[in-house]
């Protein structure tokens, strides 16, 4: 059996080098980590973790918990977070909670006994049972897109996007263009994001002089389903609105569908705006305008946050909001030649 010994020799290292390389103990230049892996892969060698963690009491791995991980926008979370524990030396265990408290409690005590170090968590509308287990059991912990606690000094680290300033700036670019009905198709009641995006477009409306009206707010329960039935009810109104904001992309699909359903056009009939980009948006007909949120980048910033908690468990927690990007297209009623133009 290959010894650390022998790959350091093979890699022309010292074996401190090897071990920082395996356990990302400490950094090492890239032409040198290169040559170990290297040098671990032409020797068939198998690093023994589990008795590195025994002697640790680390298992160098960390849990991700995000529900409908089919979801593109979590899809590129997912990505962002298995790059970055790529890089640093750890492993990756993936549960999905479905977005339902009871499970979501469940999957993150399998994931505990599973003795990861720490856990990424996109929690549901209703934490309070995770969060009494997470406190318990004194689990280090990131919680992703979705905050549980927005005090000024959190108890937890967060990292989501903004989601407020997207949506007044899409109400703002609507209002631009003309539109004075304006409807929103919201998330979950319950979870920050949809708190959040409907802040963004009761202040766009405000700022673009402009009544809220009750009746053009309604909520697709941030699912494809829940948002047709939704913009189904928002068409129904003897005042129909001639915008509609989806905030999530599965709303947005959901949306669509009521438009097509009703044979509406777009933007001619009702402009259909997204807090949510898709690799595809270009593709729809007419092409989508949608809020890009950084979905790569807050998912490695989780795990860079985790293993900072892991290094400093009594450093102060924070929540970090990153920004997003508005990306015109033709759905919004813009014309071709003033796609990608700033609002």
């Amino acid at each position: 059996m290959r010894t650390m010994a022998d790959v350091a020799r093979h890699a022309g290292v010292s074996v401190a080098t090897v071990s920082h390389v395996l356990n990302a103990t400490r950094p090492v230049r890239p032409a040198t980590r290169d040559a170990v892996l290297r040098a671990i892969d032409e020797l068939g060698y198998i690093h023994n973790t589990l008795a590195r963690s025994l002697v640790t009491s680390r298992t160098h791995s960390v849990g991700l918990a995000v529900s409908a991980i089919s979801n593109p926008y979590f899809t590129e979370i997912l990505q962002g977070v298995e790059a970055e524990a790529l890089a640093t030396g750890y492993g990756l265990l993936i549960a999905d909670p479905h977005d339902d408290p009871a499970h979501e409690l469940s999957v993150v005590r399998m994931l505990h006994e599973r003795r990861v170090d720490g856990v990424i968590i996109a929690p549901s509308a209703e934490p309070s049972a995770l969060l009494a287990y997470l406190d318990r059991a004194d689990i280090p912990v990131v919680f992703l897109d979705r905050l549980v606690d927005e005090a000024e000094e959190p108890a937890y680290d967060q990292v989501c996007a903004d989601g407020v300033a997207p949506v007044r700036e899409l109400v703002g670019h609507l209002a631009a263009l003309g539109h004075r009905r304006i409807a929103m198709v919201a998330g979950l009641a319950g979870l920050s994001t949809t708190t959040e995006r409907i802040d963004g477009y009761r202040q766009g409306l405000d700022a673009a002089g402009l009544p809220f009206d009750p009746a053009l707010l309604a909520h697709g329960h941030s699912a494809a389903e829940g948002a047709r039935h939704a913009t189904e009810r928002l068409l129904a109104s003897p005042a129909r609105p001639t915008a509609v904001i989806a905030a999530n992309n599965a709303m947005t699909i959901g949306a669509l569908q009521a438009l097509r359903d009703a044979d509406l056009r777009i933007p001619e009939d009702v402009a259909l705006v997204s807090f949510d980009d898709f690799e595809w948006a270009d593709l729809f007909s007419p092409s989508l305008t949608a809020v890009r949120q950084p979905s790569r980048d807050l998912g490695g910033l989780a795990l860079r946050l985790l293993l900072e908690r892991l290094d400093a468990p009594e450093r102060p927690a924070q929540t970090v909001r990153l920004p997003c990007t508005l990306v015109h297209r033709t759905s919004c009623g813009c014309p071709p030649d003033a796609v990608g133009l700033p609002g």
